[in-house]
């Protein structure tokens, strides 16, 4: 069984657990989600105890203050949502997900550049394979 895709307060845990060295207990885990929002410190802990339930964070509970840490690194959940996203909003057309999101004109210079050189990249890999 896979692991299931993150919601989107989910993905806010995550993002701090993988923005951290080791594994965060729960009070530093809501201290950084407080400095953008408002959080309730029960409120991060019942979802680290769900996340855990799901697999998305294993807990360590050996210390007196229990820790979290992401199963997954974050590359693996984004192509994970990304996949998703492809299937239901785009028929799983990569060419279509690509135009909406070029369409919408956020790309800088720089940005266009690497993508360029990312396809040329992939072009080159599907040749050798």
């Amino acid at each position: 069984m896979s692991t299931p895709n993150p919601t989107e307060g989910e993905l806010a845990i995550l993002r701090v657990l993988w923005s951290r060295p080791g594994p965060s207990t729960v009070r530093e885990v809501h201290e950084e989600l407080s400095r953008g929002k408002d959080t309730a410190y029960t409120t991060v802990l019942k979802m680290l105890t769900i996340m855990a339930d799901k697999g998305l964070v294993r807990r360590d509970e050996s210390e007196r203050s229990h820790t979290y840490l992401a199963t997954q690194a974050e590359p693996v959940v984004q192509a994970s949502l990304l996949k998703d996203l492809m299937r239901r909003a785009f028929s799983g057309s990569a060419l279509t997900l690509v135009q909406r999101a070029l369409d919408d004109d956020t790309a800088s210079s720089e940005d266009l550049e690497a993508i360029s050189k990312m396809i040329a990249q992939a072009k080159a890999k599907k040749k050798a394979g």
